[in-house]
């Protein structure tokens, strides 16, 4: 992921309240953030923590923010992160909302996914997984789910804009 400054992340919303916008916090640590090990920036804001964004880069090299609100704590077995799709994390998978982007989340509309509930997708994707079979090359499944998880990502924000 490139480098993004507070002003293009604050910018790159879909689905957010200019008053949201300029509530947001930034994560923690913002200024030491390796972008190379990034295939979206996702955190909790500090300051209320049931909101929670996420911010992409597009295949046309331009920049989407999604505004979530995080669903209540689940009890009971693991569900599978959407983005990652890894089912081998002991860290939870958490349920997050989101407005449609214009009229319709205006009228209430709202898209749901589950998502691994630090937004660690890109460190989970970035390693490497375990060798399935002889042969099996591990670099290439690592670069796949790298792929992958972009994908994924911008295909939610796409729902927010359908």
């Amino acid at each position: 992921m490139l480098p993004l400054t507070e002003r293009a992340i604050r910018a790159s919303f879909l689905n957010a309240s200019r008053k949201e916008v300029s509530d947001l916090s930034l994560p923690a640590g913002f200024d030491e953030l390796n972008w190379d090990d990034l295939t979206y920036l996702g955190w909790v804001d500090p300051k209320f923590p049931k909101r929670a964004y996420v911010v992409v880069e597009q295949e046309d090299g331009s920049v989407a923010g999604v505004f979530l609100q995080q669903g209540e704590k689940r009890t009971g077995s693991r569900a599978q992160c959407s983005w990652c799709d890894d089912v081998t994390l002991t860290n939870d998978v958490q349920f997050f909302a989101a407005r449609k982007a214009g009229a319709a989340g205006r009228k209430g509309d709202t898209v749901g996914t589950l998502v691994c509930a630090n937004f660690g997708c890109s460190a989970v994707v970035r390693k490497l997984p375990p060798l399935a079979y002889t042969g099996f090359d591990r670099e290439a499944a690592r670069t796949e789910r790298i792929r992958r998880l972009g994908e994924n990502v911008r295909g939610f924000l796409r729902t927010l804009t359908d």
